[in-house]
């Protein structure tokens, strides 16, 4: 993903659909162990074949774990950007800008939430998260 062509706004809000897609992905990942499990117990009223299909029980196996695989890979991938963005915050000089960053885009609290911890009044939050926005894209611009 090209995160250069995106505002600061933009790419920080990365964060929470990065958080949302992981926990789709281990989701996905849980779900794939709990049908692997079932994939040896079938029940039926039919009687039991004298010679089970252990080549399609390994055969599905074997696409669970080719999934897995791939989802792991893409939350490695989710995972790299989101440390890029914390990464990118920490760089921010004012402490309280990176707090608000933090508190906005990492812990995806709404504008009221952050003015109350932060004992500020709401316009001034907003100012100070402009602030902050142009000093993200001051660092993730910088040669």
């Amino acid at each position: 993903m090209d995160t250069k062509k995106l505002t600061a706004k933009e790419y920080l809000s990365l964060a929470y659909r990065i958080d949302q897609r992981i926990n789709s992905k281990l989701e996905q990942v849980q779900s794939l162990r709990e049908l692997a499990s079932k994939a040896t117990a079938t029940y039926s009223d039919r009687p039991k074949s004298p010679t089970p299909n252990f080549h399609r029980m390994e055969e599905f196996l074997c696409k669970a774990i080719d999934l897995e695989n791939e989802i792991n890979k893409d939350l490695c991938e989710l995972i790299d950007i989101k440390s890029e963005i914390v990464s990118v915050i920490k760089r921010v000089k004012s402490t309280d800008l990176q707090t608000l960053l933090e508190l906005r885009y990492l812990c995806f609290k709404t504008w009221e939430e952050i003015s109350v911890e932060l004992h500020l009044d709401i316009r001034w939050v907003h100012r100070l998260h402009n602030k902050a926005l142009n000093d993200v894209d001051s660092i993730r611009f910088a040669h």
